[in-house]
Formats: C-alpha cells, sequence, structure tokens
C-alpha cells in the first residue's frame, strides 16, 4: 500500500509539471504574506545565490537549515483545495526543507525569493505547477526520511536545465 500511495504521489507530481509546462503558465504578482516584526532577515552566508551546476545556475536556497524565526510565515492550506493545498501544507509541515530547496520557475530571480519556501509565503505557489510539484515531491521524499542533501539533488535533477 505505501508503495502505491509513493508511486500515485509521483504521477501526481509529474502531472502537475507536464500540464506547467504545456500552458507556459506565468506566476502572479507576488502578494507577500506580512511581514512579522522582530524577524530578522536571513544572513548572505545562509543564503545559497551563486551555484552554478553542470546543468546550468541552480537558484537560490538556505544553504544550512534556517531557524524558523527567520522565515516568513507560510499561507493557511485551508485557503486552497487540492494539489494547491497538499503543497501549503507541506509549507507549513516542513518550511525548513522547503527553505534548503531552489525553486526552478526562477522565482529568486523575478521576484526575489530566497527559496522554495518563498513561494509559499504568498499566492505565488497557488499558480505554479513548478511550485506545487517541487514542495509535493519533497514532502514525499522526507516522509521517506531522505536527507534534505538528497532532496535538493533530485529536484536539482528532475526540475534543473537539461
Amino acid at each position: 500500500m505505501r508503495r502505491f500511495l509513493l508511486g500515485l504521489g509521483f504521477v501526481i507530481v509529474a502531472v502537475f509539471v507536464v500540464a506547467s509546462c504545456s500552458r507556459n503558465q506565468q506566476p502572479t504578482a507576488n502578494r507577500s504574506a506580512p511581514v512579522t516584526s522582530g524577524s530578522p532577515p536571513p544572513t548572505h552566508e545562509h543564503l545559497q545565490t551563486h551555484e552554478y551546476a553542470v546543468k546550468g545556475r541552480v537558484p537560490a536556497y538556505y544553504v544550512t537549515q534556517p531557524g524558523l524565526g527567520t522565515l516568513q510565515p507560510t499561507l493557511s492550506p485551508e485557503l486552497f483545495a487540492g494539489n494547491q493545498k497538499l503543497a501549503y501544507q507541506a509549507a507549513k509541515d516542513i518550511p525548513q526543507v522547503l527553505a534548503q530547496l531552489p525553486c526552478y520557475c526562477h522565482c529568486d530571480r523575478s521576484q526575489g525569493h530566497k527559496s522554495l519556501h518563498s513561494c509559499f509565503e504568498s499566492e505565488h505557489g497557488e499558480n505554479c505547477g513548478i511550485c506545487i510539484g517541487e514542495a509535493l515531491m519533497a514532502y514525499n521524499l522526507h516522509k521517506q526520511e531522505v536527507s534534505v542533501s538528497e532532496i535538493r539533488r533530485q529536484i536539482i535533477e528532475a526540475y534543473g536545465e537539461p
């Protein structure tokens, strides 16, 4: 049963990736979640912003696990339905994991996002098949106790430029 659910999860992720690519969907304008006072901005040492891989530029992500207090809150999963809800739930459940992952819709360039986690601080993640697919993939791998570095490697392999 567990293998069936895992396989189903990967099929769902693949469908979203194909759907987002076939529609050539562009993310909506970033409407940021309220900034909480007292949360210091992440330091430059904790952000990976200029790593280049064999497959091309890897988008921004945190190199080390950030403290929960340094991350902005994500939107409530209850605002969404279907896989959008599941992706926002993943962001709520494993924020530090998502913060250590790049987002291949390249919102770090277009919207100043710092990691995959940033996509779920606003409605951006709702309308982006790449963000949803990566979040669901990361959540499924995390539940299998895969390390963050291995999750990152698999995301880079799956979503990186050919």
